[in-house]
């Protein structure tokens, strides 16, 4: 894809959710989750790459000490269709006997946010709270369900802020969704 296409595939975009509303959304949750794990002192790991931004914003409001790290396991791989779990960059070791906050960008279909608590819970964490930005409505159950739900988004695929299209415009400052 070259520059003019990647502008192309913004400019059809649908607008979700503006910046300021995603602000309050980050804002609000840091609230919540700052209230839920005031006396923890949690591994913080960010899924990387989608949830860099978002992760990014979250942090700096939580008020408790907390330890940060990252995990990299993706299903999509810059395609729009999830695939089998792969993981670029299993969670370490310290998470055992250990509170662990999950931040992730998407709760899509829900078996990424599944794979990776199930992970977590075998290598002995105590417990295992998510927080994404974004829930995707699906009208259907999930295997996994996030703690912490920023926005709710239509069954459509969505990107910015974290989130991508093909790899791309990770770095806007709201949620637009491609045209169907």
């Amino acid at each position: 894809m070259n520059r003019r296409d990647a502008q192309r595939l913004l400019d059809e975009a649908d607008l979700l959710c503006t910046a300021e509303e995603v602000d309050r959304a980050v804002a609000r949750m840091a609230g919540d989750i700052s209230r839920a794990l005031k006396d923890e002192f949690p591994v913080v790991l960010s899924v990387m790459g989608g949830a860099a931004v978002f992760t990014g914003r979250l942090l700096p409001l939580l008020g408790f000490p907390l330890e940060f790290g990252a995990i990299e396991v993706t299903r999509y791989n810059n395609e729009t269709q999830g695939r089998d779990i792969a993981w670029r960059l299993p969670p370490r070791d310290n998470v055992r006997e250990r509170t662990v906050l999950v931040v992730d960008d998407i709760l899509d279909e829900g078996v990424t946010l599944a794979a990776i608590r199930a992970r977590l819970e075998e290598m002995g964490a105590r417990k295992v709270y998510a927080a994404v930005l974004a829930d995707k409505e699906l009208g259907r159950a999930k295997p996994a369900r996030a703690d912490f739900v920023g926005v709710t988004v239509p069954n459509r695929y969505v990107f910015g802020f974290g989130m991508d299209a093909y790899g791309l415009w990770r770095n806007l400052p709201a949620i637009y969704a491609l045209k169907d």
